[in-house]
């Protein structure tokens, strides 16, 4: 199995039918204890997990999300 594939599979396990329950900024104290300096968005799913976005693989800072809908761009900042 190639790697886009492997990581596709497991993408697909953690969010298909998952429902968003919540989204809100990362707190300062969740902020601190990641080590971080940017607030990102937190996406909080039904199964408890949530979907933090990163500045890259190693979890350097919290990053942007950005939206793409139907031809439009759109972006979710980090504070």
């Amino acid at each position: 199995m190639d790697a886009k594939t492997k990581w596709q599979n497991h993408a697909h396990k953690k969010l298909v039918s998952k429902t968003i329950m919540r989204v809100r900024y990362m707190d300062d104290e969740e902020m601190e204890t990641m080590g971080w300096y940017k607030r990102p968005i937190v996406i909080e799913l039904n199964d408890n997990s949530l979907l933090i976005p990163q500045m890259d693989d190693e979890g350097n800072d919290g990053g942007a999300m950005f939206l793409f809908k139907n031809g439009k761009e759109d972006l979710i900042p980090t504070l």
